[in-house]
């Protein structure tokens, strides 16, 4: 091994550039030690003279190898591309005489950051030919780094965009508006889930839940939740029956003992005058008439999803007048502060944003309810947040 010692300027932090010296001619060999030597740069060099040898050295602690194209073992660019098979991020310099410029130009294409011919260049232009190919190197890892995670970004969004529901009802007198923002950053999907379907018989089933917690086994868990449910309601699976199966379903996929679900199943009936609610452990929506925004809730709470093994979970009738819309969210709607102190926004002061909200275009009102909401959180806000509306005109 050689190095160059020279004393560095102070404060230099720069670690010495690690180079491994592919050269089975004596001559070259010392003729590139020594320009490298000249120029005072700190620099760690190991020789061979041969690609076995080159490729027993190879390692992720070089930053790079000066590689000569004619070696007893290898010639031409079958000493690359072995190299490039054992270190593939390493940063190569390939070395070629002066009748084999061609086969550097095509060392290039073949991977290699640049090519030098000997005995043209000084100890200044190979240091700077070797530290513009280490960061050539680092800088197409880093790009290929970059479009792997962009890929793999854009195919987690199509996916959990996938994962969105798209209501199935053909009535054309309701409308139905979601807005969903999860709380973890970077993600489109959280734990929170909503769905509506409607059965053979007309009546159209609105669900909304929220898994605790807030990471991707939730989101997972949210999902499993949300197809099983849909799958139960368009089976004619009994509405007195659906909540327990669903519970079967989220205890078995559920990754931790402690992990529940809160939840709202709203049935209208075909003819729309009638709504029927179970709630296990959920906000009760809200009804918007054209009279008063009313709380739905009726009776005390039943026991979330995964919390009590024999649980039932009792039917709420409300009646419903010729227009209305109904409003149903999870609890990171209303758990955001209303200033700087620690008072929440809580049901009340929900249902008195309804009040003051847009009521004809259910887009707007959900969408003017979270925006309401975050500005009284001064931000947005933490937990996962989810509004379904379904209106009749």
């Amino acid at each position: 091994m050689t190095a160059n010692t020279a004393p560095r300027p102070h404060g230099a932090t720069t670690p010495p550039l690690r180079i491994l010296l592919v050269e089975d001619d004596d001559g070259d060999a010392l003729l590139v030690e020594e320009q490298l030597a000249f120029t005072g740069a700190e620099v760690n060099i190991v020789r061979v003279q041969s690609l076995a040898d080159a490729i027993l050295r190879a390692g992720p602690e070089l930053d790079c190898v000066l590689l000569d194209l004619d070696l007893p073992d290898a010639q031409g660019l079958t000493a690359l591309h072995r190299l490039k098979e054992v270190q593939p991020d390493v940063a190569v310099l390939v070395l070629t005489g002066f009748a084999d410029e061609q086969r550097g130009v095509a060392a290039v294409g073949a991977g290699a950051q640049d090519y030098l011919v000997k005995g043209q260049i000084d100890g200044a232009g190979l240091l700077r030919a070797v530290r513009y190919a280490v960061e050539r190197r680092r800088a197409d890892e880093a790009g290929r780094q970059l479009e792997v995670a962009r890929v793999q970004a854009e195919e987690n969004a199509r996916l959990e965009r996938g994962l969105l529901p798209a209501p199935l009802v053909d009535d054309p007198a309701l409308l139905f508006s979601a807005l969903y923002r999860p709380g973890r950053r970077r993600a489109l999907l959280g734990g929170d889930f909503y769905d509506a379907v409607q059965d053979p018989s007309g009546a159209v089933h609105a669900v909304i839940g929220d898994v605790s917690g807030h990471g991707p086994d939730e989101a997972a868990l949210g999902v499993c939740l949300r197809i099983a449910w849909r799958t139960l309601v368009l089976g004619g699976h009994d509405s007195n029956e659906l909540l327990r199966t669903l519970q079967v379903v989220h205890d078995h996929e559920r990754h931790s003992p402690w992990v529940f679900t809160t939840l709202c199943m709203a049935t209208i009936a075909p003819d729309r005058a009638n709504l029927t609610l179970r709630l296990a452990g959920h906000p009760a929506p809200l009804l918007v008439t054209e009279q008063d925004v009313a709380t739905l809730d009726g009776l005390p709470a039943d026991p979330p999803l995964g919390v009590v093994e024999d649980a039932t979970w009792r039917a709420r009738e409300h009646p419903l007048p010729e227009r209305w819309s109904l409003l149903l969210y999870t609890d990171g709607l209303i758990e955001g502060r209303t200033g700087e102190g620690p008072e929440r926004l809580g049901d009340a002061g929900l249902t008195a944003m309804v009040r003051g909200a847009l009521r004809d275009d259910p887009a707007a009102l959900v969408a003017a309810l979270v925006e309401r909401a975050e500005d009284l959180n001064g931000g947005p806000l933490l937990d996962d947040v989810a509004a379904f509306v379904v209106q009749r005109r």
